[in-house]
């Protein structure tokens, strides 16, 4: 519900793209022109594209023969584009970020590390078994877990709605001490 009067009252950006290289184009031309709005944009970087690539100048022209025997795959790391938004395109921006991990063990740590790393404001911490029902939303000095209920579930509500709206009043937070 909170997505559709956003998309409807023009206060949401949905960007669609089809590869790698043209979603980092976009992010980047779209970072550059909010960064004047400062602290009042809100990025939400919801899922990372991949974390590997295969270069379109490593990409075979012809249809790969099987007659060739089996395949062997070198891929390339997806530049990580956290740090150049956060520093040189939007560097007043509230930026959240998204950390899927199949170890609950690890996902804390990963997570206080990306925000140590690329000095960003929010993480929304996720395990992959249970990513769609809960989340931990991890800040500097916080973490905040977020979870649907049974009935929530039954009732055909997505966690999206309690993270969007958890952001929201955070956003206003960020805004009011940037002010």
């Amino acid at each position: 519900r909170e997505y559709q009067r956003a998309t409807e009252a023009g206060a949401l950006l949905a960007i669609e793209f089809t590869g790698l290289a043209e979603y980092l184009a976009l992010l980047r031309a779209a970072a550059r022109a909010l960064a004047p709005l400062g602290s009042s944009v809100m990025f939400y970087l919801a899922a990372a594209v991949s974390d590997f690539y295969i270069p379109a100048s490593e990409m075979p022209e012809h249809k790969i023969q099987s007659s060739e025997g089996p395949l062997q795959i070198t891929m390339k790391m997806v530049p990580k584009m956290l740090s150049p938004l956060v520093k040189d395109w939007a560097p007043e921006a509230f930026v959240i970020s998204f950390k899927l991990e199949t170890d609950p063990q690890i996902l804390l740590d990963k997570s206080r590390q990306a925000l140590e790393k690329y000095r960003h404001q929010v993480v929304v911490a996720n395990v992959l078994e249970s990513r769609r029902t809960s989340v931990i939303i991890v800040t500097r000095d916080s973490q905040t877990p977020l979870s649907l209920s049974d009935e929530e579930v039954a009732q055909g509500m997505e966690i999206e709605e309690k993270i969007v709206s958890y952001l929201q009043g955070q956003h206003t937070a960020f805004i009011e001490r940037k002010g």
